[in-house]
């Protein structure tokens, strides 16, 4: 699977939407025949994907035109809350409400729609993100040995990726990256995110053979998984970033 290609990010380009300067991401595709253009899920950047031979100013052009989608896609952006007490917190599609005490055990303890949690209030953001971080490979590992199983394939190596624009790849040498945002999704989504990636391990393309393998080893809607992270995908950006 193909990354953005980016530059030094004081040379992205931009342009101004609703009074933000927004970077513009440019991705050359030789089978591109139009230009496609997209939000990054944290509204970060534009991502827009070009015929190889189209100018730069041409996709800036065509980003421009499109300011009013573009400012809509914006207003529309899920709103960062500080993690304190009371706030509401995804975990494997449930919304706990953050409990924070210092009586409490310092590791973060779901409870009954709640999550416990104890030590300084000051570290609760990178003590949270390392909770989710250790539950997501704990969970990504067993779905990897699951559909490499079902697959007939050696379990490759996992890293936890914090990319803001993938989910999930796979590469050339069969080491997998997933997202570790994905804790924080209903379990079938990021299920389907592994799954996904294992089938590259036999399909290094999205061929009708790809979906085909996918739709076999995969026991959920792959459709309504995609139809969540395009509808929610954003909300897992917030609140660590």
């Amino acid at each position: 699977m193909l990354d953005w290609l980016r530059r030094a990010p004081d040379e992205d380009p931009v342009i101004e939407i609703a009074g933000r300067q927004v970077p513009v991401l440019i991705r050359r595709l030789s089978n591109a025949r139009r230009m496609t253009m997209r939000l990054a899920p944290d509204g970060s950047e534009i991502r827009i994907s070009v015929p190889r031979w189209t100018r730069t100013e041409d996709a800036l052009a065509f980003a421009r035109a499109k300011r009013s989608w573009l400012a809509i896609q914006i207003e529309a952006l899920p709103e960062a809350h500080p993690l304190a007490d009371g706030t509401t917190i995804a975990f494997r599609g449930d919304a706990l409400i953050l409990r924070h005490d210092a009586a409490y055990p310092r590791r973060p303890v779901p409870d009954d729609g709640l999550l416990l949690v104890g030590g300084p209030e000051s570290s609760l953001p990178a003590r949270l993100k390392r909770w989710l971080e250790t539950e997501g490979r704990t969970l990504l590992e067993q779905d990897l040995a699951h559909y490499c199983a079902v697959a007939g394939q050696p379990v490759p190596p996992l890293a936890l990726s914090s990319a803001k624009r993938r989910w999930g790849s796979c590469a050339p040498d069969g080491s997998i990256r997933i997202n570790w945002r994905l804790i924080m999704a209903p379990d079938s989504v990021r299920r389907s995110v592994v799954a996904h990636e294992v089938v590259h391990l036999v399909h290094f393309d999205h061929s009708p053979a790809f979906h085909a393998f996918l739709a076999e080893i995969f026991e959920d809607s792959v459709p309504a998984a995609n139809r969540w992270l395009k509808e929610k995908g954003r909300t897992l950006y917030l609140p660590f970033g």
